[in-house]
């Protein structure tokens, strides 16, 4: 460990015993304390939903998700369409895809038992070597570096690492391992995190209260606050398509289930064309009188996407040639993805008018 950094284990430890976030897939600070660990399940569920997404958005469905299905052998069992229609909103849909495979295999080949060790866990679907890491440490107390965005910053900070992200990310890695301690690595990997989100936040940090400020590089040097360094990102860029809303004369609505591979596979969503740069070719489900009912906007990781959007009324004897109806008293907004819910919003009022 660089010099100056020995008491930075056990200080977090100390501050997290007091001051830990409360959360729903954590126990309790005196059974923390204690040693007791909380149940792998909880843990690869919530780092599972954590990916790209804030704790905030995370928690009403973690509780839906635990509600609903308490353990990996009761999600194992559940139906594709249920899983993603809860799932619908999150985002990232190819993560509730994984969620559903790993939970079978677990259930059906590791008898319901989770693997202790980073190698076991990554040969699971949809766990990458920081879930990996994440869940063994905080599950099963394993010696693993855990690092995410709020620990790059702490580090980056505490070691007043100036080199820009990404280029950072491995000495970044080096230095947090350097950090990890043989005793409680799970509590130490949350305090990391929990100081990066309370305390050793992106702007205005508050070094006042941070209980790792003595030894902190960049607070002595008076730039905590412009670390981490980040490299100029690129302008995403803009992809156009046509999404189709079709009532049919009973009021049941046309929707698909799109393709596993593609973005947002596997969840119920408006026929569309492909999404590209270049003006698509127009591809409606079916033959009719089609009219523009506005546009709606969506960014996605890599790109800003644009879609037309088009409405008409089918009749009863109607024969798409891709999509299903579904009765009116059957549609839920809510199970559509964001998306495919800005489309219904956008489509809607019009449609009520054709």
């Amino acid at each position: 460990m660089k010099a100056g950094m020995e008491t930075v284990p056990g200080r977090l430890l100390r501050w997290y015993d007091g001051h830990a976030r409360e959360l729903p897939w954590r126990i309790g600070p005196a059974r923390r304390i204690a040693g007791e660990l909380p149940d792998p399940y909880r843990v690869w569920l919530s780092e599972i939903m954590l990916q790209q997404t804030t704790v905030a958005a995370v928690k009403s469905y973690f509780a839906r998700f635990t509600a609903l299905w308490p353990d990996v052998t009761a999600l194992a069992a559940a139906e594709d369409a249920e899983v993603m229609g809860e799932w619908a909103g999150l985002g990232y849909y190819a993560r509730a895809r994984n969620l559903l495979a790993c939970a079978r295999i677990v259930a059906r080949d590791l008898g319901g038992a989770f693997p202790e060790t980073e190698e076991g866990l990554r040969r699971l679907p949809g766990i990458g070597p920081y879930t990996a890491a994440a869940i063994a440490s905080i599950a099963f107390d394993r010696a693993a570096v855990v690092v995410d965005g709020n620990v790059e910053r702490v580090v980056s900070r505490l070691f007043a690492v100036e080199t820009p992200l990404p280029a950072a990310k491995p000495e970044l890695t080096e230095l947090a391992g350097q950090l990890t301690p043989a005793r409680r690595p799970g509590c130490h990997a949350q305090a990391m995190m929990d100081l990066g989100a309370t305390i050793c936040t992106p702007k205005s940090p508050a070094c006042m209260v941070c209980p790792v400020a003595e030894p902190c590089r960049g607070r002595a040097a008076g730039i905590a606050s412009t670390l981490p360094r980040k490299a100029p990102k690129k302008a995403k860029p803009i992809r156009i398509g046509t999404a189709y809303v079709a009532r049919r004369a009973d009021g049941a609505l046309l929707l698909e289930t799109r393709p596993p591979r593609s973005l947002l596979g596997g969840m119920l969503g408006w026929p569309c064309t492909d999404w590209s740069e270049e003006p698509p070719l127009e591809a409606p489900p079916a033959a009719s009188n089609w009219q523009a009912a506005g546009e709606v906007r969506h960014t996605f990781t890599h790109f800003h996407l644009r879609l037309a959007v088009r409405i008409a009324r089918l009749p009863q004897d109607a024969a798409p040639d891709r999509g299903h109806f579904i009765p009116e008293a059957e549609f839920r907004p809510a199970s559509l993805p964001t998306l495919m819910r800005k489309v219904w919003d956008r489509a809607a009022p019009a449609i009520s008018e054709l």
